[in-house]
């Protein structure tokens, strides 16, 4: 009796790590498309109409003019200049999802659980900052109700948009280190993902202090374009490697079953 239950549940759990293999595979490809539609959109439908970057821009003849205060006057740019938030907004989400099928196979399970911890606090704050731009922003707009919309305006460089997207790339970027951590190893691969997830971290980290120390109260979009393209660019590179990865540990678990 014994025996068939301990079979039972052998069976149970080789079924279950063939799962989230398959969950994991299919996520860090998501992952990694996802991140190279925003990317993309972003660069191609939302130029720095404000900010410390819109004066390149103008010089450089892609823009007529800046936006100034109280950045409400851009009816215009929607929806074309918010499309990239959707794809956006969808990787917050599923980069909690990958990190939670890094974390059953993980070699130090404390340290993906801390990882988890991090990009599901980083999901939070960037989903509902994209979400008030989506459902809020951009109806208000196209209504003329922009009373208080000034410190929500994405144009805005010194607005709560920018904050938020702040502090949710940093904490992604800091579940990138806890994700480095976590593997443990010497494959080859393992390694590579190690290494991109680490170097990605401690850029992410050590910006945000070496911008914020210069630049004081008119860091305005400077750490935000980095963050944010460093993060995509993470995962546009880590998502095929994470997908050989599960890829290789549900052959394992198939030679097992």
């Amino acid at each position: 009796m014994k025996a068939n239950n301990q079979s039972a549940d052998n069976k149970k759990t080789n079924s279950t790590a063939q799962s989230v293999c398959k969950l994991g595979f299919w996520t860090a490809i998501f992952v990694m498309l996802l991140a190279m539609a925003a990317m993309g959109i972003a660069t191609t439908t939302a130029p720095a109409r404000s900010g410390p970057y819109c004066q390149v821009m103008v010089k450089m003849g892609v823009l007529d003019s800046c936006i100034t205060y109280p950045y409400t006057d851009v009816a215009e740019f929607v929806p074309a200049e918010y499309i990239w938030m959707y794809p956006a907004s969808i990787l917050s989400l599923l980069f909690i999802i990958l990190v939670a099928c890094i974390h059953y196979f993980a070699d130090r399970k404390a340290f993906s659980q801390i990882a988890l911890h991090f990009a599901t606090l980083s999901a939070v704050m960037l989903f509902m900052n994209y979400f008030i731009q989506l459902a809020v922003m951009q109806p208000s707009l196209l209504k003329g109700e922009l009373e208080g919309l000034s410190l929500f305006s994405q144009y805005n460089p010194h607005g709560i948009f920018i904050a938020l997207e702040d502090t949710g790339y940093l904490t992604m970027g800091v579940a990138f280190l806890f994700v480095a951590l976590s593997f443990e190893g010497h494959s080859r691969l393992k390694r590579v993902i190690k290494f991109v997830f680490g170097i990605s971290s401690v850029l992410l980290i050590c910006s945000l202090v070496v911008l914020a120390s210069i630049y004081r109260s008119d860091l305005e979009y400077r750490y935000e374009v980095f963050s944010i393209t460093a993060c995509w660019i993470t995962l546009i590179i880590a998502g095929p490697l994470i997908s050989v990865f599960f890829k290789q540990t549900k052959r394992k678990w198939d030679t097992v079953a």
